[in-house]
């Protein structure tokens, strides 16, 4: 099968946003994508909640979800929805950050809502906190298709590693992880963590990332790290899509998840322990 990692700077304007990304998800049909992939909250990157509140959407009123879904049902195609940010009706007013896996008749196959939340202070200038504004998932997703069985997980989700090897148990070969990666972390953590997801699964892991300065109406701007990635079951790296917005095409053998499960075993090695 061949995917496409769109990488994108998405700004707090989604009817924007969906004007640059439809015609990218042009391109990696015309370039013989199976499967589509884009970041973390590819419909809105806002530090504003007054802003999110004034341009976000309900799941059934979602303009971006709508149009992912009529752009697969047109082409025929798989499309990862990386995440949107969507409006809940929860009595605290907090947003979902919604990951959506679509089939090749516009239908989603499989939903999934980011279980952990980026509370961090990586520096004196550069605090999140995600749980302010987004409500935290508390299910696991696995998705079957005629492409692969594929994990769904959200950025911050990487640095959880049972998270991803339960998928990987419950028989995923491919784990998806759409980011807005932070630059303080990413030059650091970002690749490596992805490798070991890989390594340590026997999965290919799709990691389609924001990248560089999100224009915002407020002149509230935030920067992702970009970069990208796609790795193998061993852990090497297939692509990386380096600072700017583009598309990364790469063809995947599912048998290269059999051979290095085949050669590390470790899934099925687990053994009960005490303490400490």
């Amino acid at each position: 099968m061949r995917a496409a990692l769109l990488q994108l700077t998405s700004s707090d304007d989604p009817a924007a946003n969906l004007d640059t990304v439809l015609p990218m998800i042009e391109q990696a049909v015309g370039e013989g994508a199976d499967l589509i992939c884009t970041p973390e909250v590819t419909n809105c990157v806002s530090a504003s909640r007054a802003r999110q509140i004034a341009v976000l959407k309900p799941e059934a009123e979602d303009p971006t979800l709508a149009a992912f879904r009529e752009a697969a049902a047109r082409h025929g195609r798989h499309l990862l929805l990386g995440s949107i940010g969507l409006k809940t009706g929860d009595a605290d007013g907090r947003f979902a950050n919604r990951s959506f896996l679509i089939g090749p008749t516009g239908d989603i196959i499989a939903r999934y809502d980011k279980i952990h939340m980026f509370d961090v202070q990586v520096s004196e200038t550069e605090t999140y906190r995600e749980s302010a504004g987004y409500r935290p998932g508390n299910v696991s997703v696995l998705a079957e298709t005629p492409l692969a069985k594929i994990g769904l997980t959200i950025c911050y989700d990487v640095r959880f590693p049972h998270l991803h090897r339960g998928l990987a148990k419950a028989g995923a070969q491919i784990l998806t992880v759409p980011a807005a990666f932070s630059p303080g972390t990413g030059p650091a953590h970002w690749q490596p963590l992805l490798q070991a997801r890989a390594i340590e699964t026997g999965c290919f892991v799709l990691a389609p990332a924001q990248c560089g300065t999100h224009s915002a109406t407020d002149g509230r701007t935030r920067s992702s790290h970009g970069h990208s990635l796609v790795v193998s079951p061993w852990g090497e790296v297939l692509a990386d899509g380096g600072t700017a917005p583009g598309v990364i095409t790469v063809d995947l053998d599912l048998s290269h998840v059999d051979d290095a499960r085949r050669k590390i075993p470790a899934l099925t090695h687990d053994r009960p322990f005490e303490g400490p």
